[in-house]
């Protein structure tokens, strides 16, 4: 067990040197859930009724694309050391497989914390003013922690399939888009009744509309324990999915 740690823990160094080396990627992980922010709040918020103020309403929204954007990063990042040899060196060291993807997953869930506290305390200088306690401030970051997690891992699995870091962002592409297919942006019952089906029955719009419940209290209802359950589930179906695609492809 120790020796899977200290591998972990290398591998984890490793992941977040890389992303500190990579200065493009992280910047615009930050720079473009900031603009995405900036333009509908002052360029589409005028006219969009959500029945609050629009700010209060997007930030939760901009917060999961925020992530989505991280996550397609991780994906990116696991491809090109599968696709640039990395692998085979590291298989010709005492160094256990799963701690790759444990180092690659880890440093994109601290690339996401960084990135979201940033677009949070931007929302606020906007206008963003969350009515949460502290314990609905820490519900929210633990609900959002366990999403990104899911999301990295899942995120680490399309990396291990695809063939190249081109295929691989390719792939990751659905996981910027579906959030447009929520209510991140707007209220689903706005949408056309085929398009309120898909929003209502995907794992973003239950935990946007938990955090946006915990943060400015609107009502949350059921949608707390839908998104605690899918959070949990893509979890544990990306977690095994990712282990055994990069099983699969280091024995090739």
């Amino acid at each position: 067990m120790s020796y899977a740690i200290a591998d972990s823990m290398t591998m984890i160094g490793r992941s977040i040197r890389l992303g500190r080396r990579n200065a493009e990627t992280l910047v615009m992980s930050i720079v473009l859930p900031l603009m995405m922010m900036a333009l509908f709040v002052y360029v589409f918020g005028g006219a969009i009724e959500t029945g609050t103020a629009y700010i209060n309403y997007v930030v939760p929204g901009i917060i999961l694309l925020c992530t989505g954007y991280g996550a397609a990063s991780t994906a990116m990042a696991v491809a090109n050391d599968m696709n640039s040899g990395m692998i085979d060196r590291l298989r010709s060291m005492p160094i256990r497989s799963f701690a790759v993807l444990t180092g690659h997953v880890t440093a994109s869930v601290a690339r996401n914390t960084m990135s979201t506290t940033i677009v949070v305390c931007a929302a606020i200088a906007m206008g963003f003013r969350p009515s949460a306690s502290l314990v609905e401030w820490l519900a929210a970051a633990g609900l959002l922690l366990l999403y990104v997690l899911a999301l990295s891992w899942l995120a680490a699995g399309l990396g291990a399939m695809a063939k190249s870091v081109e295929a691989a962002s390719s792939m990751s592409f659905f996981m910027l888009f579906l959030p447009y297919l929520s209510s991140a942006f707007v209220p689903t019952e706005t949408m056309p009744s085929f398009l309120q089906g898909i929003s209502e029955h995907q794992p973003i719009t239950p935990v946007i509309e938990t955090v946006r419940g915990l943060l400015t209290g609107t009502p949350i209802g059921d949608k707390g324990w839908i998104a605690l359950a899918w959070s949990v589930g893509l979890l544990i179906v990306s977690f095994v999915i990712a282990t055994a695609l990069y099983r699969r492809r280091i024995t090739d």
